[in-house]
């Protein structure tokens, strides 16, 4: 049975979940749901994910939604080491404690980069004023991961030595401010999470940076394409970029 994972190539949850499938060489198929167009909508992919979110999986018969929930599914294929998703349930439920976390908190992440900077780019209206609220949200919970999750002596959540599938998750959310122009003032203060980041980066790269390549390109061109207008292969390759969302 090969597992087939419908996804969008700028969103964090996808991301988290094929980084971890390729780290640990889980043979799958990707779909490509474009948000742009409204796929996530159609009846096709609600009989996939009623909800109409992603990313989600099919396995054979089996479907399932909620990149966490997916995440700890992938957790338990032959081959991954125990660190991510602990048999221990003391560790385990503390781990799922910052995935809970996570999404009442950190996932202001994403909403902050759609209302603020990346609405247009799916056809979709900013929101400034509620942009404020979510930069509000992200800030504290940026703050939470430096004084609080990071605490200990490991490089990584909980202080654990080595990452979970929550520092996966987590990291891949605070990427998406590479689309935000006032990403190193959100980040600059927070040193610890700067380098616990890079900590999670280096521990699943090449793939990490494999899966965030298209959002750098599209930050790239939309560097140039603000600063200089009429920049026509900018815009030719901005127009590339934007047929893949």
């Amino acid at each position: 049975m090969k597992l087939q994972i419908y996804k969008h190539c700028l969103s964090q949850p996808s991301h988290a979940v094929i980084i971890f499938c390729k780290l640990h060489q889980i043979e799958f198929e990707e779909i490509e749901i474009s948000l742009a167009n409204g796929q996530q909508y159609t009846p096709e992919y609600k009989v996939i994910n009623p909800m109409g979110k992603l990313p989600a999986i099919v396995h054979g018969t089996y479907k399932l939604s909620e990149s966490h929930a997916i995440l700890i599914y992938l957790a338990s294929f032959p081959g991954v080491a125990d660190h991510w998703y602990p048999s221990d349930i003391q560790k385990r439920a503390k781990i799922q404690s910052v995935l809970d976390w996570h999404h009442s908190n950190l996932r202001q992440t994403a909403a902050y980069v759609m209302n603020s900077s990346a609405a247009p780019l799916l056809r979709r209206k900013l929101n400034l004023e509620a942009a404020v609220i979510n930069r509000k949200v992200l800030l504290k919970s940026l703050k939470m991961i430096e004084n609080f999750w990071l605490n200990g002596d490991g490089k990584f959540l909980l202080g654990n030595s080595q990452p979970s599938i929550a520092d996966l998750s987590l990291a891949c959310e605070i990427m998406l401010l590479e689309l935000v122009p006032d990403r190193d003032q959100i980040l600059s203060p927070y040193k610890k999470v700067l380098q616990w980041i890079e900590d999670t980066r280096n521990a699943t790269n090449p793939f990490f940076d494999e899966l965030h390549s298209l959002m750098f390109e599209l930050k790239a061109v939309l560097t140039v394409e603000s600063s200089v207008a009429e920049h026509s292969e900018a815009r030719r390759k901005l127009r590339t970029l934007l047929s893949k969302l």
